[in-house]
């Protein structure tokens, strides 16, 4: 999808950071709404993961208290299939490249079962995720119970 921004029914050139954003933000709008929410109803699991982005120092640091980590991608489906544990999808435009902590973030990801990927575009995102929709659910497993009542 072309990255551009309407404004008064003028087409503008996004802001740097932003057009990641628009891709994201139409990938998302894709999983709420047409022919893939009707042939795949839970693809709407997916979510975003608000790592990236300008905070001030006090959010910021808030955050990272909380356990915000560098390096994870944008989105995750929820859904093990086809043997994996579930699908993180990273956001990017051309010329932007991951950095070195998504890297290795992306590679543990995969050595630990999950599928992460890299899309360069919503259409790409979308390819992937409908994809990863059809494959076979991998089969669920016997789960030990925990230690504590935590579950609902």
């Amino acid at each position: 999808m072309a990255a551009r921004l309407k404004t008064s029914g003028h087409s503008v050139a996004p802001r740097r950071g932003e057009a990641e954003h628009i891709e994201q933000v139409h990938l998302i709008l894709w999983t709420d709404a047409g022919k893939i929410a009707d042939c795949y109803p839970n693809a709407c699991k997916i979510f975003a993961i608000p790592n990236g982005g300008h905070r001030n120092v006090v959010v910021a640091a808030k955050l990272k208290a909380e356990g915000v980590r560098a390096g994870i991608p944008d989105l995750f489906f929820p859904e093990a299939r086809g043997g994996y544990f579930g699908l993180w999808i990273e956001m990017k435009v051309r010329p932007n490249r991951p950095s070195a902590e998504q890297v290795q973030r992306m590679a543990q990801l995969n050595a630990d079962g999950y599928l992460a990927v890299i899309c360069w575009s919503a259409e790409e995102a979308q390819a992937i995720l409908s994809w990863y929709l059809g494959l076979a659910p991998t089969p669920q497993r016997v789960a030990a119970t925990p230690p504590v009542s935590c579950l609902l």
